[in-house]
């Protein structure tokens, strides 16, 4: 069942109004400001009494191709809370490289998704890619760089809030020892829609020419997860062609027309043309083209009783650019609130090039009129 055109235009526009660039607002600073310094690449829940969660990680400059030998890069997974979106969320969780050294020394700290679980009594999985130091498999240990290591997802659980991840009881849930999809990182979890708990996750092969997003499933009362698919969303032949990259589910409210529809949610995804920046002509039209660490916006959406199945709404052209530094903005992550409001927050690049999480709120009133119109 194809979705008319008129309503995929109205979906657009409300994630344009939602990930607003010029009207969106400071959440939380880096570390540094200057290009390599962000905090994010993480997602927002509700606790139990509504408060607002966001968890992400504050990154510092470095490169991932030399380990830390060239800066410290992923230091510190955060958790922050506020009552509103409007309000200044306060730093509850704070862990280290350290903390989460749990079988091997941790390099760098990635993507992390904290899912709070369908009983609602405050309990919590948290999910948090790290980059380990460990051996590539011996196949490929030619091509390891000194000083690097092999990404990989960790689960910390949590049956108090935020106050009793037991650091000794947390496991490696999902890592590959493929070339093609070595490193495992940016995990997003969700709820099925028969109680499953899922993750899709980036994935990287080991010559670093690519982002991808693959889909792993845990059955409600199992501890492992499944693979289920290495590529839920094919990577495009235009500004996504080296990424492709799901940032986060957003379901569609049931308002004016989509009230008569089948549930559907968007999803939005990270995508770049290339992993290392390219030269451009200067006598042909500029844009931000995307890359490793710069990435930029897009958009799509899916039915969800026939997920994985997805369609790209940016096909040509990237649905979301910062206006200012590179053009980056990446690593959105979105929820309704109890008001029927939406809130969003993502990485966006700043004339120093950091990128500070910023966000923004669209009320009910607005996303009403935008699905009915």
């Amino acid at each position: 069942m194809n979705l008319p055109e008129d309503l995929e235009t109205r979906l657009t526009e409300l994630c344009q109004r939602l990930l607003d660039q010029h009207s969106a607002r400071l959440i939380i600073d880096p570390l540094g400001q200057s290009s390599g310094y962000w905090f994010g690449g993480g997602n927002i829940c509700l606790n139990p009494t509504g408060q607002i969660l966001i968890s992400g990680r504050f990154r510092n400059q470095g490169d991932a191709r030399t380990g830390t030998g060239e800066g410290t890069r992923g230091l510190e997974c955060a958790v922050f809370a506020a009552d509103s979106p409007h309000a200044k969320f306060e730093k509850i969780l704070s862990l280290s490289k350290k903390d989460l050294s749990h079988s091997e020394e941790v390099v760098s700290i990635e993507g992390v998704s904290l899912l709070p679980k369908l009983s609602n009594e405050n309990e919590y999985d948290f999910f948090i890619s790290t980059e380990k130091k460990m051996p590539y498999p011996k196949s490929l240990i030619n091509f390891q760089k000194p000083g690097t290591g092999v990404w990989s997802i960790d689960l910390l659980k949590s049956n108090d809030g935020m106050n009793s991840f037991d650091l000794s009881q947390m496991r490696t849930v999902a890592r590959s020892e493929k070339g093609s999809t070595l490193h495992y990182k940016d995990p997003v979890a969700l709820h099925g829609e028969h109680g499953e708990t899922i993750i899709l996750y980036c994935h990287h092969p080991f010559s670093w020419s690519s982002s991808n997003t693959g889909l792993l499933s845990r059955k409600n009362g199992s501890e492992s997860f499944q693979l289920i698919s290495e590529n839920i969303l094919s990577r495009g032949n235009s500004w996504d062609v080296a990424c492709s990259r799901i940032t986060e589910r957003l379901k569609v409210p049931q308002v004016g027309p989509f009230a008569d529809l089948p549930k559907l949610s968007l999803y939005f995804y990270d995508g770049a043309e290339c992993l290392r920046p390219l030269d451009q002509n200067p006598k042909a039209a500029k844009r931000p083209r995307g890359y490793s660490c710069e990435e930029l916006g897009g958009l799509a959406w899916g039915w969800d009783h026939a997920f994985p199945e997805l369609h790209k709404i940016s096909v040509n052209f990237p649905s979301f650019i910062s206006p200012k530094g590179t053009g980056c903005s990446r690593y959105t992550s979105a929820t309704s609130l109890e008001d029927g409001s939406l809130f969003a927050t993502w990485q966006q690049s700043q004339e120093n090039e950091s990128q500070p999480l910023v966000g923004h709120h669209l009320s009910s009133s607005e996303v009403i009129r935008i699905l009915s119109s």
